[in-house]
């Protein structure tokens, strides 16, 4: 096999989760902050313009970057057998799975409440700080899947 075929499915997985990682960082350091600061009015009228852009965005992003670096790992696994490349890129694959987790235990319900407007005017701001802080542990996530598939690359 040459070398950019025995590096071309780590190759993807890194610039998938490169890609995701950045994103998700800009949201959570652009977007978020803003959405917090609006008043509940302005936010709902908002929400169903950029929540369903959003979504569109990201979901592709999202399904991708998990079989990606599960194919990644299979291949790593079966070149170098278990080792430190092989194990940095499980791992990658396991924390780019639990991404698809985390939207389906939180964020899935929590973005149709935003829509359905469910989240009273008054609890509008707490509900948002917790949807930050699940943002941000799913951006921590992306980012250390991501520098593990980096790590895959080089070891």
């Amino acid at each position: 096999m040459t070398a950019l075929a025995s590096h071309l499915l780590p190759l993807f997985a890194a610039a998938s989760l490169g890609l995701l990682a950045g994103a998700l960082l800009a949201e959570d350091r652009l977007l978020v902050p803003y959405w917090r600061t609006l008043p509940a009015e302005a936010f709902y009228a908002l929400h169903p313009t950029y929540g369903p852009l959003l979504f569109r965005f990201f979901a592709p992003l999202t399904m991708v970057v998990p079989p990606a670096a599960v194919l990644a790992a299979v291949q790593v696994t079966l070149q170098s057998g278990l080792g430190p490349r092989s194990l940095a890129a499980i791992a990658a694959a396991v924390l780019s799975c639990s991404l698809v987790g985390i939207y389906l235990v939180y964020f899935r319900a929590a973005n149709e409440a935003f829509l359905r407007r469910a989240v009273p005017a008054t609890e509008l701001a707490a509900v948002l700080a917790s949807w930050a802080a699940w943002h941000r542990a799913r951006v921590v996530v992306c980012v250390a899947a991501f520098g593990l598939s980096l790590v895959t690359l080089v070891a």
